[in-house]
């Protein structure tokens, strides 16, 4: 019994143990981010460590239990650190076929190279080598396009359009700002801002502007200042069941361009005098421009009908519908305006056929287009990548035309004053209705065929279109891939060239449609960082523009006999450790060098070293030199807007070097460079147009921002 009583007590001394330890705490440590943690320094404040049994609790009322919810809601989403990573991006070519989403682009590749002009594989000639002024490739580039052409094409650089609108899906809202500065020269300034109103429509607006005083007498004449504008409000919608989309976008673009018909100084760069200050030189023509002014809304809408498939393949999940059914409303109005202000004293014009002192050319081209397309996919079933999959689109576009040219007259009116006054020259519409089929097939992701046909039916470009054909044959990464391209091309010559009247220009031509024939070879391999495209056009009734010799009356003239153009581009990327040296060269061969007035060798280097500091800095340096051969520069036409083939000048060619270090701080990508840091190594300077002096050495700066709310 006694031995029994033992283990009672034993067990109930257990038991008085575990409540009294129940009623300690551990230590606690003071936290200034949460007030009900222990204060040492607050002697009104209840310790963790009393005991318990003696609080008193107080009741919360409604209003501060929500207060406490959110405080608490509040807390854990500071937890969450936004990146891009919540943030997936598409445009309309990569949901054409299926819908596909990527992550946004946050490298530093290409960052210092901000600059439409000097893009290392489309480099453009401009009439002063900034941001906003009329413009040309310097290399051969066919058009691929057929029907009604204005012919005005020295902005389009410039202009915002539906394609190059971007579609979000933001988990979080998302704002891009960023600004590249070469002080009064050149300021370029970016935002993007998108978020999603649910969890399947996304919203957002785009606000470009460029403005640029260039480098020569430009501080004292505001008509002299390009001044651009770029705006668009853009929405996608797609529904719960992923099969109806809708991209729809509404843009505004302003863009005044000067056109001063260059320095008077021609010699600049080789006379022994030079320029003492080239903001102050002399200019043929101060006070006029261009204005181009576009304004369209653009809706696309597609429906998925029957089954629908789901890739995954990276990361990427690839909605592939089996029947596809779209239509595009397309409403566009653009009006062109120049302006000359001036007394032509230096006789940059060659004829005047209403008023010698002022000009006020207008022309306003409307354009409505309907698009209604099907599609047919036929297909196995695979969640890593299609095969044998057999594709059909059919289409038909509708195209509505309107313009209405104006030119600034002298009437008198009935009291014998002279008055000036917008007098109507010519309007007209007309329509279009193209017929289009696209079939492909299929046998794997590394096999691929398609053709498509373009055809004018019915209209006013009756006859004009546009065949292709494509062959992808891949292998493994190793082994890289192989492009097969050729197509047939006949298009219409343009209105500048046929039927155009303005204050300094009349022409009334008729000429046969351009026709082109290309072939191309493209090798591609990623493993090695190669690739390499070879094209031959031959090219019947060229259609360009030339001048009388010495002269500045440029007129449109079309070439009788075939032109064959060689062209073949390669580039080859070398690394070691953090060392990086990227290359592009590119040779084109013609047999008409005197009409396509191309360098015949142009190249792009990059050197440069990459390194990552403390872990979070990830920063680049190097130097990009781009070169070309010399070649008989283009002359430009004031009042026309076209680039033409006048005096046979050719200009010395020299490497032009840049020096940049660029980085990226979290969010931020930041580059300083020193753009034609050799400027007076070689020359002076350098020009891509004739009596139109490039860019001087300039110190730029860029920076992008990305915020994440």
């Amino acid at each position: 019994m006694p031995d029994k009583l033992k283990y009672v007590l034993l067990l109930l001394i257990c038991f008085a143990a575990r409540i009294a330890v129940a009623q300690q705490y551990p230590p606690q440590r003071y936290d200034p981010n949460n007030p009900n943690r222990y204060n040492p320094n607050n002697p009104n404040q209840q310790r963790y460590g009393s005991d318990t049994a003696t609080r008193s609790g107080k009741a919360l009322t409604s209003d501060q239990m929500i207060d406490t919810l959110r405080k608490r809601e509040q807390r854990d989403r500071d937890t969450v650190i936004f990146t891009s990573k919540f943030i997936k991006v598409t445009n309309e070519s990569l949901l054409r076929d299926s819908t596909q989403l990527f992550a946004i682009d946050t490298t530093l590749a290409n960052f210092e190279n901000y600059s439409q002009l000097f893009q290392p594989r489309s480099p453009k000639i401009s009439l002063g080598g900034t941001e906003g002024l009329a413009t040309r490739s310097l290399l051969f580039e066919s058009a691929k396009t057929i029907g009604f052409d204005v012919g005005l094409h020295a902005l389009d650089l410039w202009l915002l359009k539906p394609e190059d609108i971007q579609y979000y899906n933001a988990r979080v809202p998302y704002t891009l700002m960023s600004l590249y500065t070469a002080g009064s020269a050149e300021q370029i300034f970016k935002v993007i801002h998108t978020q999603n109103i649910k969890p399947n429509w996304n919203v957002g607006v785009n606000l470009n502007f460029i403005g640029s005083r260039g480098f020569y007498s430009s501080n004292r004449v505001l008509g002299q200042n390009v001044s651009d504008l770029n705006a668009a409000v853009f929405t996608w919608y797609a529904s719960k069941n992923k099969r109806y989309n809708l991209l729809a976008n509404a843009i505004l673009n302003n863009l005044k361009s000067p056109e001063t018909g260059s320095i008077l100084n021609d010699s600049v760069f080789t006379s022994s005098r030079g320029s003492f200050d080239k903001s102050t030189e002399t200019v043929r023509l101060p006070n006029n421009f261009e204005n181009w002014k576009t304004g369209g809304i653009y809706i696309k809408q597609f429906y998925y009908i029957g089954r629908i498939d789901t890739t995954i393949r990276k990361n990427n999940a690839n909605i592939l519908p089996t029947q596809k059914v779209s239509y595009t409303l397309n409403y566009n109005v653009t009006k062109y305006d120049f302006l000359q202000n001036d007394v032509d004293t230096y006789h940059v014009f060659p004829d005047y056929y209403f008023s010698s002192n002022r000009s006020r050319d207008s022309l306003t081209v409307t354009h409505v287009q309907n698009d209604f397309g099907y599609s047919f996919y036929l297909r196995g079933k695979s969640n890593q990548f299609v095969k044998n999959e057999l594709k059909l689109d059919l289409g038909l576009t509708h195209d509505l035309y309107g313009y209405t040219q104006f030119v600034s007259d002298t009437t008198v009116d009935q009291y014998g004053n002279k008055l000036r006054k917008p007098d109507k020259k010519q309007d007209a519409s007309f329509q279009n209705i193209t017929i289009k089929g696209k079939l492909s097939y299929r046998f794997s992701d590394r096999v691929n065929l398609e053709a498509t046909v373009n055809q004018i039916a019915v209209g006013h470009n009756f006859g004009d279109f546009l065949y292709d054909a494509k062959a992808l044959l891949a292998g493994s990464n190793k082994a890289g891939k192989i492009i097969l391209d050729g197509y047939v091309q006949s298009s219409s010559p343009s209105m500048v060239a046929t039927n155009w009247v303005s204050n300094h220009y009349i022409f009334n031509n008729k000429f046969a449609n351009q026709k082109t024939t290309s072939v191309s070879f493209n090798y591609i391999n990623n493993a090695l960082q190669l690739d390499l495209k070879a094209e031959y056009f031959l090219i019947a009734d060229y259609l360009y523009f030339e001048a009388q010799p010495g002269g500045v009356d440029a007129h449109p003239v079309q070439v009788s006999n075939n032109i064959n153009l060689l062209k073949v581009s390669f580039g080859k990327n070398l690394s070691w450790r953090n060392l990086h040296f990227d290359n592009y060269i590119v040779y084109e061969k013609t047999d008409y060098q005197s009409t396509l007035r191309v360098p015949e060798v142009y190249t792009y280097s990059s050197l440069y070293y990459n390194a990552f500091l403390f872990k979070q800095l990830h920063m680049s340096t190097g130097v990009n030199v781009r070169y070309n051969t010399t070649y008989t520069a283009p002359s430009y036409a004031v009042g026309l807007g076209q680039f033409y083939n006048g005096p046979d000048v050719t200009f010395s060619s020299y490497p032009v070097a840049t020096v940049f270090l660029k980085g990226t701080i979290k969010q931020t990508n930041l580059f300083v460079m020193y753009d034609y840091a050799n400027q007076g190594l070689f020359s002076k300077g350098y020009y891509t147009v004739n009596r139109y002096p490039q860019q001087d050495h300039a110190l730029k700066f860029g920076v992008s921002w990305m915020f994440f709310q």
